[in-house]
């Protein structure tokens, strides 16, 4: 990969992000996100963590600008801002992880696909 093609961020915030992305749960969240978006419930069920807990981090992604929400209805569902200027180090990272894909296909087997209500 030629790093000269990579957008330049400056020390400070890479250094933010990297901290950041060093959170387990936080890394989980934007590596789901990269296959598909979700709601905070199907992230709950997925990381077997408390909704409270899960918006916390996805308020942390936002306030980064790593991850972006769309409404639909009384659901809100959550992905990866392609746009942000830190995605293709954000992708570069996710990219040295493994797919979570298969999480989100489980989590649709079991009906539990947008489950808030």
């Amino acid at each position: 990969m030629n790093m000269t093609t990579l957008p330049m961020i400056d020390l400070d915030q890479g250094s933010k992000l990297l901290k950041l992305m060093g959170d387990k749960t936080r890394l989980t969240i934007v590596s789901l996100l990269m296959s598909d978006e979700c709601c905070v419930c199907e992230l709950v069920e997925i990381l077997k963590m408390s909704q409270p807990s899960i918006s916390q981090h996805v308020a942390k992604l936002k306030s980064f600008n790593i991850v972006t929400e769309r409404r639909q209805g009384q659901w809100i569902f959550y992905r990866v801002n392609k746009d942000s200027e830190v995605f293709p180090l954000v992708e570069s990272i996710v990219k040295h992880l493994p797919d979570q894909k298969e999480r989100i296909q489980t989590l649709e087997i079991k009906g539990l696909r947008v489950c808030c209500n």
